[in-house]
């Protein structure tokens, strides 16, 4: 009898090797620990914390818009900091359970009947900030997963254009890859300043960076 593992038993056996060095991985981190401990949602609060600390983007009495928000924790950080007077509107194509002060919408931003129903609860009100740590479901395929994330940013970048104030900001997720340079390009000629921002519990094996534009024109 053939004692070899099969083609799909081999790539069986590294998925589950690779998911239990992430769960290790993941159960030891410093930053999942602190978010369990402080009440967050995820360790992801720490990436907008860190970028709102550094730049005060975020104001009492503001109205943000929190786009792939679930499971809730840059809604957290947002609505403590606008604080009662301020308003955040939510967007997740996911469920996320309810948050005192947070105006969820589950739909997929893509879709043109959900961002309807969410510039009808904006009711008129311009944005003062747009936060994106939108990404799409990752295929494994580098060309078409890039040309998602790119795809994604440019909806945010075109809702901005629509709602956001002047003189507003726009906090968005990006990978470098195809796109990149076009994406920087159209969002300087919108904004009158661009930072890139790559935050501590933004892990360093991941492709992600954060693109911060202030002051739009």
């Amino acid at each position: 009898m053939n004692q070899n593992p099969t083609p799909k038993a081999d790539d069986k056996a590294k998925k589950n090797k690779k998911n239990k060095a992430w769960m290790t991985e993941h159960v030891n981190d410093s930053y999942v620990q602190r978010a369990k401990a402080a009440g967050l949602r995820s360790r992801a609060a720490f990436k907008l914390t860190e970028i709102d600390d550094k730049d005060g983007l975020i104001k009492p009495g503001m109205t943000v818009v929190d786009l792939g928000s679930a499971p809730g924790s840059w809604s957290q950080v947002a609505a403590r900091r606008v604080g009662p007077d301020g308003r955040l509107f939510a967007l997740d194509i996911l469920p996320m359970d309810p948050l005192h002060g947070v105006d969820f919408l589950q739909g997929d931003f893509q879709d043109d009947a959900v961002l309807q129903a969410l510039e009808e609860r904006l009711d008129g009100r311009a944005v003062d900030l747009v936060l994106s740590d939108m990404a799409p479901n990752m295929s494994g395929i580098p060309l078409a997963d890039q040309a998602r994330v790119m795809h994604l940013a440019e909806l945010t970048l075109d809702f901005c254009g629509q709602h956001l104030k002047p003189g507003g900001s726009l906090l968005v997720k990006v990978f470098q890859g195809g796109g990149f340079m076009e994406l920087r390009a159209a969002m300087s000629q919108m904004f009158e300043k661009l930072h890139v921002r790559k935050p501590a519990a933004s892990r360093n094996r991941s492709a992600e960076i954060y693109l911060l534009a202030r002051y739009k024109r």
